[in-house]
Parts: C-alpha cells; sequence; structure tokens
C-alpha cells in the first residue's frame, strides 16, 4: 500500500483535492482510503461518503493534531491494510504553522490557495516548506499576475517542491497530481521512520491544565519576550 500525507491550513482546499485526486486513481482502477485529522470537529465524512470514498476520522481534543496525527498514523495503516487498498492519503488540518505531518520517504503534498495573502507562504513553515508537491488552488478567481506572484512567493519558501495548479471544483489539474501519486513507494509500517522536522517543545505549565496567569505559573519549557528592550 502506497501512503500520502496531505496538509495545509483550514478552508485551502484539501478536501476537494482529495476527492478529485481520488477520482483520477479509481479511473485506474486503484483502491483508495482516507484518514481525517482535525481537532475538535470535521464535517468532511459526508463529502466522502458522497463520492463512495471509504473515510476514517481523527479527532485530537486538546492536543496539537499534528502530534495527534504521529501517534496514531500506525493504526490509520492498519485501517487501510485489513481493507487492502492501494493509496491511503491522510488529510490533517494544518492548524499549527509551526508542526508538519510530514514524514521521511513518504510523498508530502501541502495545500495552499491564492486567496490567503501573499505573505502566507512565509508564514506556514516547514508544512510548506518540507513538502514535495505543493498544490495552489483557487487560481480562477484572481488575476494572472496575481497567480504568478503567489506561486513565486512558494518557490521562494520552497524552491526544491514541485508546483501544481489545480482547481477544486472542477478537478482541472488533479490529473497531474494524480500521476505524482502514482509514482510515489509502497509503504508496510513506519515504526523506524522518521519525521522530515522536529516539532517544537511545548511542555509548559498550560499544556499541563494550568489557567491562571503569573510569573510564579510558568514552569516547563517558555519563552518570554522583551518589548520594552528598545526603551
Amino acid at each position: 500500500m502506497r501512503l500520502v500525507t496531505v496538509a495545509g491550513p483550514p478552508s485551502s482546499g484539501k478536501t476537494s483535492i482529495i476527492v478529485r485526486t481520488v477520482e483520477e486513481l479509481r479511473n485506474k482502477g486503484y483502491t483508495v482510503g482516507v484518514v481525517k485529522f482535525d481537532c475538535l470537529s470535521a464535517q468532511d465524512e459526508e463529502l466522502y461518503s458522497a463520492y463512495s470514498i471509504p473515510v476514517r476520522t481523527g479527532l485530537s481534543g486538546g492536543l496539537c493534531p499534528d502530534h495527534f496525527f504521529v501517534s496514531n498514523i500506525e493504526e490509520a495503516i492498519k485501517w487501510a491494510e485489513d481493507r487492502e487498498f492501494d493509496f491511503l492519503i491522510t488529510e490533517s488540518a494544518g492548524l499549527c504553522n509551526r508542526c508538519s505531518p510530514h514524514i521521511k520517504d513518504v510523498l508530502a503534498i501541502c495545500v495552499i490557495d491564492n486567496l490567503s495573502g501573499v505573505n502566507t507562504p512565509k508564514k506556514i513553515g516547514p508544512m510548506l516548506k518540507m513538502a514535495d508537491i505543493v498544490v495552489i488552488t483557487k487560481g480562477d478567481i484572481v488575476s494572472q499576475a496575481e497567480r504568478e506572484v503567489f506561486a513565486y512567493r512558494v518557490r521562494q519558501v520552497n524552491p526544491r517542491g514541485m508546483i501544481i495548479h489545480i482547481n477544486g471544483v472542477t478537478g482541472q489539474g488533479s490529473f497531474y497530481l494524480a500521476k505524482q501519486v502514482e509514482k510515489t513507494s509502497s509503504v508496510d509500517t513506519l515504526q523506524g521512520a522518521t519525521l522530515r522536522f522536529t516539532m517544537p517543545g511545548a511542555l509548559c505549565s498550560y499544556c499541563l491544565g494550568e489557567r491562571k496567569i503569573g510569573d510564579d505559573r510558568q514552569i516547563g519549557v517558555s519563552k518570554l519576550v522583551n518589548f520594552r528592550g528598545d526603551d
């Protein structure tokens, strides 16, 4: 079975891109399952079901969704292997711009949209910087000049990644993404695999349930700024 991770900011069009790519793969006779990792809620199961795409959803609740992803990706693989899928595509919410679900030797896709602003690529971090393929969406509602500037900003952040423009509504461009997905290697297990990025340390007093604010409440890993340092 082949594994692909798809991540990106909320509302960038990840689910639509996955649906269109799955359609292309199924036209070639492949079977595909999807596992969605999100934080508090997800309504994408209805959309996947409308296209008869098998899907499971994992909600991280009070945990970082990308940390939750790493802890549970092996379970997702077992679910897909039990059903003998040819491909498993994972969709990650990408709520934390400092984390990344990308794994070495596993095809990593980042989805980002033209409407998010020309400075957004610099803000997304390793989720975009370390992706093999960057899918840019919503190009049909901006000008050609805006599309080119946005793609240029993406290349500044990730010069080695392949850029593919896809219209999530019509599916235009998904054929090329499916061709790249088809080339990825098989994965039986991720035991011993390595993330492409060291996730940031975040074990502070508030991670452990503290709610009160104050210097005496700060324990663990914390970072203090000095806004008055230039006065």
